[in-house]
């Protein structure tokens, strides 16, 4: 998995584009500039654009070509971001420190789910919040992007039962029109959450 994403990440191409995930830009623009953290952030276009805003950005990413793209489209942009390369089901980001987490189309195996999620809520202050977008199970039946296994895409449930501890703010599933890149373009079946911490 990771030397897939390490080539895939290693042309001179940024996969997904170089602006940021709509969703997540609608929800960072309403808040307060903070501490971030972004699981499994890529090339970097999310993380520079909080650090744009003015956000202390920690991302977190198995992939080196990805850290390598991310840094450089910071430095284009006169921002900062500390990049770290770990696998995000290994990596144990520091308790209650953060005011927000991303989660933008992270796919784990279901057996991983649940650990990711407890994380991330782990990683949160109260008050902190998770803004998260994802492929749902029937994205298969799209061309748009995303896993081509069951497994990896995720249901209402899993979301619901993983984030249970924060109050929801915003939770649905949606068909959107993709336009992130060459690898996530067209009509898409995804779950996009808001939730706050206690």
């Amino acid at each position: 998995m990771k030397e897939n994403w390490d080539k895939k990440f290693s042309s001179d191409e940024f996969v997904y584009g170089i602006t940021p995930n709509e969703f997540l830009k609608s929800e960072i623009e309403k808040l307060p500039a903070g501490n971030l953290i972004s699981f499994g952030e890529g090339e970097g276009r999310n993380a520079v654009f909080a650090a744009k805003l003015g956000w202390e950005v920690d991302a977190v990413d198995f992939s080196i070509s990805g850290k390598t793209k991310a840094e450089q489209l910071a430095l284009q942009n006169n921002v900062s971001i500390n990049y770290i390369v770990d696998d995000v089901l290994n990596f144990q980001p520091k308790k209650n420190h953060y005011d927000l987490a991303a989660l933008i189309f992270l796919h784990v195996p279901d057996e991983s789910k649940i650990k990711l999620f407890e994380n991330i809520v782990g990683c949160l202050k109260p008050g902190g919040k998770v803004i998260l977008e994802v492929f749902e199970k029937s994205q298969l039946k799209y061309s748009s992007g995303g896993p081509k296994h069951l497994d990896l895409l995720y249901s209402l449930e899993d979301i619901a039962t993983g984030f249970v501890e924060l109050s929801f703010l915003s939770f649905l599933k949606e068909i959107i029109f993709l336009n992130e890149g060459a690898h996530h373009s067209g009509e898409a079946s995804v779950i996009r959450f808001v939730g706050e911490k206690s």
